[in-house]
């Protein structure tokens, strides 16, 4: 898999796991599918960081978004 994609597509998982961690907790219910996406976010996110020569920095990941969407979308 891609770097890029990985990262991407973790850090959407992460960002759409938030309202279903808070949900959980809000109605005192145990958070056990918002933990496995926050795992898997978590490992892609990790992923993407190691398989990348020299990581990435805050100032690339808007670009990486680009390139990922300008890629995959027609």
């Amino acid at each position: 898999m891609d770097p890029d994609l990985a990262l991407v597509i973790g850090t959407v998982f992460g960002i759409f796991a938030i309202p279903s961690v808070l949900s959980a907790l809000t109605d005192r219910r145990a958070p056990r599918a918002s933990a496995i996406t926050v795992i898997v976010a978590g490992g892609l996110i990790l992923y993407a960081v190691q398989t990348k020569s020299g990581g990435y920095t805050f100032e690339q990941i808007p670009g990486v978004f680009t390139s990922v969407i300008a890629r995959y979308l027609p």
